[in-house]
């Protein structure tokens, strides 16, 4: 599905004659005697070579060529538009500011496809940034724009901690072949080619510290929405961008058509997160984000899952993860004595030191520390593809820290939230709000109504490491909290109450479902879309 990237920058040509991290992992693999292979104790883990390190680091590739390679990898797109606004200076040695520059020069300009050269077009492709309010503060867009039809909804796509945009590559083209539809992805603020104004959290209460963290991105998206001129959307968020979708909904209701959240993190409750300063939980199940290789996520099925469970929505049964869910009631908390993580790592989170901050002050050997993880989880991708990958993660984690730090205020070592969503999703879709569609109207609160229920679809890789009983315990919290509301609604109420949940597991997937299996991911988007459509024609 690859096209042939067409960037030609001095810096595209020099990453591109570097051995990719993936080929290092295959050679040694298969015991080919390379300088990987002769590295010692860690060379099992870091796949790239001190020399393609150096070379790599070398090299300086600025985040927007790398982002514009990733999406020169987009079908139909041989030229993909890059805005220069952020991103187009190499990294310094103390991070780059990602500063915002709305020089006219800077933009891009959208590129149209036909239905000559697109099948499924004509479409129009952007790439821009948002100016939001106040200093140094504007969000990364991508966009796909149906042309010479009506468009009548937005799909909005979150992307994961510390992640970008481009990691949606392989999903752009076959989302935004619904019709009446535009697909926007964005990076969060402080990550990937959005500005990095600095983070700083004021409160010192432990609850308001963790709102006022999740304010940071979801009031960026709602300043996103107001400037577009977006009423109701549908939102899609992958793993923190799943958990700030949820906080979104909860913050501003009124908005949404339907919620997607893939593999999200912070739904179980953990007593370790949530009582504990810093806690001691279990091992982490975020430690496979690292040690996983996608060879096995993508090419093997768990033969622990009968294939009548696999995206089936409600019917599905993921290591019995729905009856133990049922049985566990509200306790989402696992019952198994934990045993302590490294004090290093505590020390570290506790001091709010990210992985991206090792990689910044390592200088040369950030890019064999990259590696580490990008060899293993692009292990199932064509070559350049993998490398085009590793270059643009490798250039947005050089950025200077702004958003990461968030991460320590939300989640707890181990990946458990320091506030679970366990607690609070059953109030997505059923917040008051004003006849302004207002959750902060001045307008008595007698004349608030509540909002008729918002669709919510769970989505696992069936070799996710994301635990899916807590998608499952959502999933019932959800649907109690609807027949609870029920009991007291007026007959109109009932037949318009649209709320609902439901899990969806991706076939030969891991953590990262639109990726791993982005055709099988893709398909059953398109099938929630049109959901959306039919629901709203109804409306």
């Amino acid at each position: 599905m690859a096209a042939t990237a067409t960037n030609g920058d001095n810096d595209d040509v020099q990453t591109r004659s570097q051995q990719s991290p993936l080929a290092s992992q295959r050679a040694k693999q298969s015991n080919t005697p390379t300088e990987d292979n002769r590295r010692g104790r860690f060379g099992g883990f870091f796949t790239l070579g001190y020399k393609e390190g150096f070379n790599q680091w070398w090299a300086n590739v600025p985040a927007a060529t790398a982002e514009h390679a990733v999406l020169s990898y987009v079908p139909y797109l041989r030229k993909p538009p890059t805005h220069t606004q952020t991103g187009s200076a190499p990294p310094s040695a103390n991070g780059s500011p990602m500063s915002f520059d709305d020089t006219a020069d800077k933009e891009a300009t959208p590129v149209r496809t036909t239905s000559n050269s697109d099948p499924y077009g004509p479409r129009q492709w952007q790439s821009q940034m948002v100016k939001l309010n106040g200093k140094n503060r504007a969000l990364n867009e991508f966009s796909v724009e149906r042309l010479d039809e009506s468009k009548d909804n937005s799909l909005v796509m979150l992307h994961g901690y510390g992640a970008g945009l481009g990691f949606f590559y392989r999903n752009f083209e076959g989302l935004s072949r619904v019709p009446g539809w535009t697909v926007y992805a964005l990076d969060l603020l402080g990550m990937g080619r959005s500005s990095r104004p600095p983070f700083r959290v004021h409160a010192k209460d432990r609850q308001k510290s963790i709102s006022e963290a999740e304010d940071w991105f979801v009031d960026a998206l709602e300043e996103w929405r107001v400037k577009r001129k977006i009423d109701r959307f549908t939102l899609l968020g992958h793993s923190l961008g799943g958990y700030m979708a949820v906080a979104y909904a909860l913050k501003y209701p009124g908005h949404l058509n339907k919620l997607i959240l893939a593999s999200p993190v912070g739904i179980p409750e953990d007593p370790y997160a949530v009582n504990a300063e810093m806690p001691d939980p279990s091992d982490s199940t975020l430690a496979n984000e690292i040690s996983q290789t996608q060879d096995a996520a993508v090419e093997d099925s768990n033969p622990k899952i009968p294939e009548t469970a696999k995206t089936t929505g409600d019917n599905n049964n993921f290591l019995n993860a729905r009856s133990k869910a049922q049985k566990s009631g509200d306790n989402t908390t696992p019952n198994a004595p934990r045993k302590p993580l490294p004090k290093w790592l505590t020390y570290l989170w506790d001091a709010n030191i990210s992985p991206f901050s090792i990689v910044r002050w390592s200088g040369p050997l950030g890019p064999r520390f990259v590696s580490g993880w990008t060899s293993r989880r692009f292990s199932h991708l064509p070559a350049e593809e993998a490398q085009a990958l590793h270059t643009y993660a490798y250039s947005l984690f050089r950025q200077r820290g702004s958003g990461e730090y968030a991460l320590a205020y939300i989640l707890a070592p181990g990946a458990f939230a320091r506030s679970p969503l366990i607690r609070r999703i059953h109030g997505v879709g059923r917040q008051m709000v004003a006849p302004d569609g207002s959750s902060t109207s001045s307008v008595a609160e007698a004349q608030h109504r509540r909002e008729n229920g918002v669709p919510v679809v769970f989505m696992y890789g069936e070799n996710d490491w994301m635990d899916i009983a807590g998608g499952y315990a959502a999933e019932r919290k959800i649907t109690e909290e609807k027949e609870r509301l029920l009991q007291t609604a007026t007959a109109e109420e009932k037949r318009n109450d649209a709320g609902f949940a439901k899990c969806l597991i991706i076939k030969k997937a891991g953590h990262h479902v639109y990726l791993d299996g982005w055709e099988e991911f893709n398909e059953v988007m398109r099938e929630e879309m049109k959901d959306v459509s039919q629901r709203s024609k109804v409306r």
